[in-house]
């Protein structure tokens, strides 16, 4: 597998709520409603986030409340 030049930092559940201000449960509703970044699994019971991912909808979502 290539390896970008870039390191991703990988996010756990904890973080991505205190990032984002959003609980669980809202978390998991956006995924699936397509609104919100996959998750990646990394086991049978631990998924992350990719830091970038989390970034970039936040800045989405601060553009789209300032029009």
């Amino acid at each position: 597998m290539p390896m970008n030049k870039s390191n991703h930092k990988l996010l756990r559940l904890p973080e991505v709520k205190s990032t984002t201000g959003l609980s669980r449960s809202t978390i998991y509703d956006r995924i699936a409603e397509s609104t919100f970044p996959n998750q990646i699994p990394l086991g049978p019971r631990l998924v992350v986030w990719v830091e970038s991912s989390i970034q970039n909808w936040i800045a989405e979502q601060v553009s789209a409340a300032r029009g």
